[in-house]
């Protein structure tokens, strides 16, 4: 799969811009704060619905426009698809494919890429939301069905959280929870998808780690990843345990006994929402023991996996490949077999400020980018 041709309007620092690309490596080069991520960015934007640096879509916008778009040609085998999102300040962003009117959460079937940044180190250093978002998206680009269930999900555990602090302004004699039942049985029958969903992709994904980080940091420190499910927080219990029926008795279970609790904080206590993902260098959590070099290492294999299963096992076939000021990161070493990793991709976009930090090993097309200018080297 590969990016033809990509054209955005009003979209960060860019009034207008397009661009053909070719297959293979390209690369966009300049100084910092001139717009090389935004390019990149607009491209992923295709692929995972959201931006890597902001959580908010306005922010995408061109400062004093109402509306910024992103279209993209792009190719799969011998399939040409074109997709556009039209971003809006006021109202819901729209969205096309081959000029008809489509859903935005309906984009990871037509397109996928991943993502190498800087950002990244966060899925290793921060919060469980950025691990679970990691794996979800690697879940819905395998199985684009996904993006349905994360939304039904989403919708589930608003309305529950909504009611559930409705009842704490009632008192216990005056509650009436006939309503709460039937968001609890829609919870859990979307639980019960979402973690088996979760835990199969990461027994897909863990030798592919592995490999991987060894073959980027050169040693074997035996990285795992395994997912943490809230329910059995308590008692430790392993994934492997995971089956549907059980988890959905357990999971029921839990939520009437913790019932109480739920209404008095106006929150859901349990589900996939409050899962976590742990990952392990020799046994020990790579959060707070891991070394820069070594968290680096883990990130990329994290990344490489996901592109590696994608490129196997997804419909589409190779995902895009993007590395935002990535090589500025590693040492001479980690470039170079970052480098040889990504050659077997179909097509790779790379952001650099100096040519210098690019390995010898990469060559291709080169744009150069200046105060929102993209113009062919």
């Amino acid at each position: 799969m590969r990016v033809q041709n990509l054209s955005v309007t009003d979209f960060r620092n860019y009034g207008q811009a397009s661009l053909t690309l070719d297959a293979g490596v390209t690369i966009f080069l300049g100084p910092n704060g001139q717009g090389k991520t935004n390019i990149v960015e607009a491209i992923h934007y295709l692929s995972s619905l959201s931006s890597h640096r902001i959580s908010q879509d306005v922010a995408l916008i061109k400062k004093g426009a109402e509306q910024g778009i992103i279209r993209a040609n792009v190719v799969s085998a011998d399939r040409s698809i074109l997709l556009e999102v039209e971003l809006n300040k006021s109202g819901r962003n729209r969205a096309q494919v081959n000029q008809n009117s489509a859903r935005i959460r309906d984009f990871p079937r037509y397109f996928s890429a991943v993502l190498f940044a800087p950002e990244d180190l966060q899925l290793v250093r921060g919060e469980p939301e950025l691990r679970r978002n990691f794996i979800d998206d690697i879940v819905v680009a395998f199985a684009p069905r996904m993006a349905g269930v994360y939304a039904d999900y989403d919708r589930v555990i608003k309305q529950r959280n909504t009611l559930l602090k409705s009842l704490r302004a009632v008192s216990a004699r005056a509650r009436e929870t006939s309503t709460l039942d039937l968001w609890d049985e829609k919870l859990v029958s979307l639980a019960v998808e979402i973690t088996d969903m979760r835990i199969r992709l990461l027994e897909r994904l863990a030798p592919l780690v592995v490999e991987n980080y060894r073959e980027i940091a050169g040693v074997d420190q035996h990285p795992n990843l395994q997912l943490k499910v809230s329910l059995y927080a308590d008692n430790e219990q392993g994934t492997t345990l995971f089956a549907a029926n059980t988890f959905a008795q357990d999971l029921t279970a839990r939520i009437a006994t913790s019932r109480a609790n739920e209404i008095e904080r106006g929150s859901s206590l349990f589900g996939p929402h409050r899962d976590d993902v742990v990952f392990e260098l020799n046994d020990l959590p790579t959060k707070g023991y891991a070394s820069h070099g070594e968290t680096w290492s883990f990130v990329l294999a994290l990344k490489l996996a996901s592109a590696e299963l994608l490129k196997v096992a997804s419909p589409l076939g190779d995902p895009v490949i993007i590395l935002d000021d990535v090589f500025a990161e590693l040492d001479v070493a980690r470039r170079k077999r970052l480098a040889q990793r990504i050659q077997s991709f179909e097509q790779c976009l790379i952001t650099c400020a100096v040519a210098e930090d690019l390995p010898e090993a990469i060559d291709g097309q080169i744009f150069v980018v200046s105060a929102g200018t993209v113009v062919p080297a």
